[in-house]
């Protein structure tokens, strides 16, 4: 037993027998309890668009933040640190206990079907991001889960593809946002389905070195659902948790394998140990002697640390957590020569006023890594790439002392787009100490608390929103509106969210046309016209509230049922909508049916569907017009249980005339449970749809089209084969413009599209999946309440065939990372061609003149660099100040610059500011196989600063 180590105290007072069974879950969401250390069942869910919880009811709905792409468009982690936050309190709402969130892969092709759920293309920009979001959630006693290890970067082949990745570029890219997490004090690691370098990441060693050994990971290692494939060869590796379960490949096989001596006995009590860690560290295990919730293994007993009112549980209702041990330092890396500054420009006077960093986002407690000027890290713990200058590793695990949740008033020269937003502050736990920072939010008035999630949320999304293009179109003033035209489909019906198991189901969404609408004095007439359909939109929606009546109690939605093999009813429910992904399944199930009476107002050609795998038929009326076997084509599960393929008939319906609408599958091995019962009316004919949208522009004072990607494209378990917007929306903005060239293009896309037309408009701008409240968040962008904030986090194409790195398809199950270190801006670099718009780009509604770079200024662990710059427009502004790094006549392979640090100021009209840009020394040194390490090659960096990568007008040097 480890002396003062109380997780392993209770390992010991198990056998073999009892480890193993804690090792596979439960259920699919569920591990398994154990009453005999009093230990209640964990329950995980989904992430990271935000909380579903355990399972898919449309009833449990959710706050849908802002994609990952627009979270690493923020660049500010206070505000990413806000946004765990709240998902860490959706989580204690949910009764959830771990969250599957961050996604940490990068940006490695633009064709990446999840591209929408990774933060961004650069690995600094995406690890204090994604480091950010874990203290943010694991500040409220939930575990964060950084997924999906490693070189996860595209969907084609995921489950089996064999990345094949140098151990550098592993090292300097894939592996850094991790690295980082790890050192946020993150407490689970998700494996990956896919292979790198010819091993499993379930097998592979890479969970214990560098993961578990050299960087000092002391939780536990869950696998992707259903990535656990063998027995000994991930017994034997860093794997710790396997899901989904009660089935899977140890069990029983694993206390074989280790009575047989072919997996140690100590790898599997380290598991063991490591999952009773976690159960300390979000409130699972009972205190020892005393019954309460971690006791109970009734799976009957509330479970989580949720309540059913929809409040954060309160202090009493947690379990007291048990201590955990410190982990073991990191071992240090190759020390760096010392670097003398060499003075490239005329110094910035250090008494030079500096505006203060107003952070505008509701924040629990800053983020460790955030102040002003951060803290540089403690004596003998060396900077990591991804990771800001801040407190030692430990002091980044640890969360004391209690927090409090507010937000400043505007600047006065910008309207408030919310109330009050002050959270009750949070009650720290009796005896929760570094690595178990569990808190417990007092009760507060459920309506209040909605009110300030939902403003978090509007004030994030209008933050990452990215302006491309303004030629003097934005911000619109509504004074010299008399007619506003919007136009596109997306501005009725927006995306708000990628494919895929991060899906959740939100209250309410606040569509581009009502919060316009909403936004606009009633003066001004909003005119909407949808212009022609998008094409490619992947089938009809879900027959839902509008058109279906559930056949037993006319109440909007529809009827489940599942049936045994003879018909007779062995469950029913009312459903909200056509889509049933986990529909309960009792003793007997032979057949899911889902029943409507389909009310059409409009009469044509409606297009019903059936999702699902297996027999398959649909009938209107009585009368059968779809039968067959559709077997699954794939054993990806997003596919089989998130979104399976549809298969539609047309069918004649008569407006004001109900018809019965019954959609049966028959259940079968491997081909899950999901039955989607889907219907479309007829549309309108694309000309006129077209003509009536330019007419309506030309008879506007100003017009916004909405454009983006549709359900068919942009989700987990596909990646894209192109880049254009389904048709025919460019056609739409072209004749739109032509019609009125005061338009708005706004781009409703998770990642890059093609925007042909990008020249032409008023303005562009790209809101990616926005989450629930994008129409708030667009009004108030537009017409001028507050700042588009954003700047991109990854490189956008002119055109597909531009892009240095495409491929996503392996070839015989192999997919090489021939570009090594060159993604993202790097690969442009390299290759010598200019994207339609660089890494780091984002317009204001000011303007900057960037003035002077001071000398480098040395500090432990790093560097400071003094940037000076003029807001030189009429209104007050926040601009991102990007320092990059250049070795020209370098030994080693590295890119033409890089992405060193950045930092984000505000000032008023007119002001000057100086923004100190921090630079981990990790920046400078390079990661060599031969030596096992991190080093620096002598001689002299160049150091860049300006706006993006494309836009660094001031120079200086760093000398090593």
């Amino acid at each position: 037993m480890d002396d003062g180590d109380e997780p392993g105290r209770l390992v010991d007072k198990l056998d073999l027998s009892a480890w193993v069974r804690l090792l596979t879950g439960d259920d699919t969401w569920h591990t398994a309890a154990e009453p005999a250390v009093g230990l209640r069942r964990m329950v995980f869910s989904d992430g990271p668009a935000g909380v579903r919880g355990p399972g898919w009811d449309e009833t449990s709905t959710a706050a849908v933040l802002p994609s990952a792409s627009a979270l690493g468009a923020l660049w500010d982690e206070d505000r990413a640190y806000g946004l765990g936050v709240l998902l860490g309190e959706e989580a204690r709402r949910k009764g959830v206990d771990v969250l599957l969130a961050p996604t940490l892969n990068l940006h490695r092709s633009p064709l990446a079907g999840r591209h929408f759920e990774c933060c961004a293309e650069d690995p600094l920009l995406a690890g204090r991001t994604g480091a950010a979001l874990v203290r943010g959630i694991q500040s409220r006693g939930v575990a964060a889960t950084a997924k999906h290890y490693v070189a996860n970067d595209s969907e084609t082949e995921r489950l089996t593809l064999d990345a094949r990745v140098d151990e550098r570029v592993l090292r300097e890219l894939y592996l850094a946002p991790f690295e980082a997490a790890v050192r946020a004090g993150v407490w689970l690691v998700m494996s990956a389905y896919n292979r790198v370098n010819g091993a499993s990441m379930s097998e592979s060693s890479l969970l214990c070195e560098p993961l578990k050994g050299e960087w000092g990971f002391d939780g536990v290692v869950v696998s992707d659902w259903g990535a656990g494939r063998s027995t000994v060869p991930a017994g034997r590796a860093g794997q710790d948790l396997l899901m989904p379960g009660p089935e899977g490949p140890w069990g029983a096989a694993l206390v074989d394998a280790v009575e047989r001596g072919l997996v140690p006995a100590e790898a599997v009590r380290d598991k063991a140990r490591r999952l009773l860690r976690l159960a300390a560290r979000v409130g699972a295990l009972a205190p020892e002697g005393r019954e309460g919730p971690g006791a109970s293994a009734d799976p009957e007993a509330p479970e989580g640390p949720g309540t059913p009112a929809g409040l954060v549980t309160p202090v009493a209702q947690v379990a007291q957590v048990a201590q955990v041990a410190q982990v073991a330092p990191v071992a240090p890396v190759t020390p760096m020569t010392p670097v003398t500054p060499v003075t490239p420009v005329t110094p910035v006077a250090r008494a030079t006023p500096v505006a203060p960093v107003i952070p505008d986002v509701l924040t629990a407690r800053k983020s460790p890594a955030l102040p002003v000027r951060p803290v540089v890290v403690g004596a003998g713990q060396p900077p990591i790439a991804g990771q800001p200058l801040a407190g030692s590793p430990a002091e980044a695990r640890c969360e004391p002392g209690p927090e409090t949740l507010a937000v400043p008033a505007p600047e006065a020269s910008e309207e408030p787009v919310s109330g009050a937003l002050a959270e009750p502050r949070p009650e720290v736990l009796a005896g929760a100490g570094c690595g178990r920072s569990v808190h417990a939010v007092a009760p507060a008035d459920a309506a209040g608390r909605e009110t300030r999630g939902r403003a978090v949320l509007r004030e994030a999304a209008a933050a990452s929103s990215v302006l491309l293009e303004n030629r003097g179109a934005l911000p619109l003033d509504p004074a010299a509106l008399a007619t506003l035209a919007v136009i596109g489909a997306h501005a009725a019906d927006p995306r708000v969210q990628g494919g895929g198991s991060s899906e959740v189901f939100p209250r309410e969404v606040v569509t581009p046309l009502a919060g316009l609408r909403d936004a606009l004095p009633p003066g001004v007439r909003v005119v909407y016209e949808p212009g022609p359909p998008p094409e490619g939109t992947g089938g009809p929606a879900p027959l839902g509230l509008r058109h279906a009546r559930d056949p037993e109690t006319g109440a909007p939605g529809v009827r489940l049922r599942v049936l045994d093999a003879s018909g007779a009813v062995l469950h029913h429910a009312h459903q909200p909508s056509g889509r049933v992904l986990e529909p309960e399944l009792p003793p007997g199930a032979h057949s899911v049916e889902l029943a409507a009476v389909l009310h059409p107002d409009v009469t044509g050609p409606w297009t019903l569907g059936l999702g699902g795998f297996g027999a398959l038929r649909l009938t209107v009326d009585g009368a059968a017009v779809l039968a067959g076997e559709y077997p699954p084509r794939t054993d990806d599960p997003a596919v089989v249980h998130v979104r399976p393929p549809q298969h539609t008939a047309r069918v004649h319906l008569t407006a004001g005339r109900p018809a019965r609408v019954v959609a049966r599958r028959r259940l079968a091995p491997g081909t899950g449970r999901a039955t989607v019962l889907t219907a479309a009316p007829p549309g309108p004919d694309p000309a006129q749809a077209l003509a009536a949208a330019v007419a309506a522009a030309r008879g506007a004072d100003a017009a916004v089209v909405v454009v983006g990607t549709t359900e068919g494209a942009e989700s987990e378990g596909h990646d894209r084969r192109t880049l254009r917007l389904p048709s025919p929306q460019d056609r739409l903005v072209r004749e739109v413009v032509r019609a009125n060239p005061r338009t708005v293009v706004v781009v409703n896309a998770g990642g890059p599209v093609e925007l042909p037309w990008r020249t032409r408009p008023g303005a562009v701008l790209l809101t990616w999946f926005p989450g629930q409240e994008a129409g708030a968040a667009l009004s108030d962008v537009l017409l001028g309440r507050t700042e588009p904030g954003g700047r991109l986090p990854t490189t956008w194409p002119a055109a597909l065939a531009d892009a240095p790195v495409r491929t996503t398809r392996p070839t015989a199950g192999v997919l090489p990372y021939e570009e090594g270190l060159h993604i993202g801006h790097r690969a442009w670099l390299r290759a010598g061609r200019a994207p339609a718009y660089w890494f780091g780009h984002g317009l204001g509604y000011t303007t900057w003149a960037y003035e002077r770079l001071g000398p480098p200024e040395p500090a432990p662990g790093g560097y400071e660099i003094p940037v000076e710059l003029r807001n030189t427009g009429a209104r007050a502004g926040r601009e991102v100040v990007q320092v990059y790094l250049a070795r020209p006549d370098s030994a080693v392979d590295r890119p033409v610059r890089w992405l060193a640090g950045w930092a984000a100021v505000r000032a008023g009209a007119g002001e000057r500011v100086t923004a100190y840009v921090r630079i981990d020394a990790r920046a400078l040194r390079h990661w060599c196989p031969a030596e096992g390490g991190w080093t620096a090659e002598p001689g002299r960096f160049t150091l860049l600063a300006g706006r993006s990568a494309g836009d660094l007008p001031l120079r200086g040097a760093l000398e090593v």
